[in-house]
């Protein structure tokens, strides 16, 4: 369907297919299965705006092999990246790749149902890319700190060994900087970070 909006379900577990696509029938969003990377590529319009949720771990090819082809190929999609091994590394990788969003299974069907809300609703990245900065700006230099270490992979404990100060206060740093960037997980304190970022070399 040209133009249309439509979520893409590139996964190799068929049971992880079918119960995404029932569970995004719920909100009434049109849903396309693929079983593997080559065959959601054999298929998809250029021109198609929307998402796509992949795994990262297929057979054939990654979900940052498809990620890789969305872009080259100029596609309008935005990538969810799904992940039974989400950590630090893995979600700056997906996000620095352009995935929109990593969720860790087991997820919520809130946690999914709101990404592809956010996707399909979204206003233009300059605006998100604005508010990021603005709520980046709000945070205390120390902040910036733990931050970087964040983004970096580090862990509370190696960044409070670098800055000289205890876990716990690390660890009250990331809760303060996180409600500042309004970030409800870690992927999305990644993703706004980098859009920052992005933004401010373009």
């Amino acid at each position: 369907m040209s133009g249309a909006r439509i979520v893409h379900i590139v996964d190799d577990d068929p049971a992880v297919r079918d119960s995404l696509k029932l569970l995004l029938s719920t909100e009434a969003i049109e849903a396309r299965a693929h079983a593997s990377v080559r065959e959601f590529l054999a298929v998809v319009a250029p021109d198609e705006t929307g998402c796509v949720i992949t795994d990262v771990r297929m057979p054939e090819a990654s979900g940052f092999d498809l990620i890789a082809e969305i872009k080259a190929r100029r596609i309008g999609l935005s990538v969810i990246v799904i992940t039974a091994h989400a950590d630090v590394p893995l979600a700056v990788r997906a996000m620095k790749a352009g995935a929109f969003d990593l969720l860790e299974k087991p997820f919520g069907d809130e946690a999914l149902l709101g990404a592809v809300r956010k996707i399909l609703s979204r206003r233009g990245e300059t605006a998100e890319a604005i508010e990021a900065r603005e709520r980046i700006a709000t945070l205390t230099a120390r902040e910036k700190e733990v931050l970087s270490g964040i983004l970096g992979g580090r862990s509370n404990k190696i960044i409070a060994h670098e800055l000289g100060t205890s876990v716990r206060t690390v660890e009250a740093h990331r809760a303060h900087l996180m409600a500042k960037m309004r970030a409800g997980n870690l992927s999305d304190l990644v993703r706004l970070s980098l859009l920052a970022r992005r933004s401010e070399t373009c």
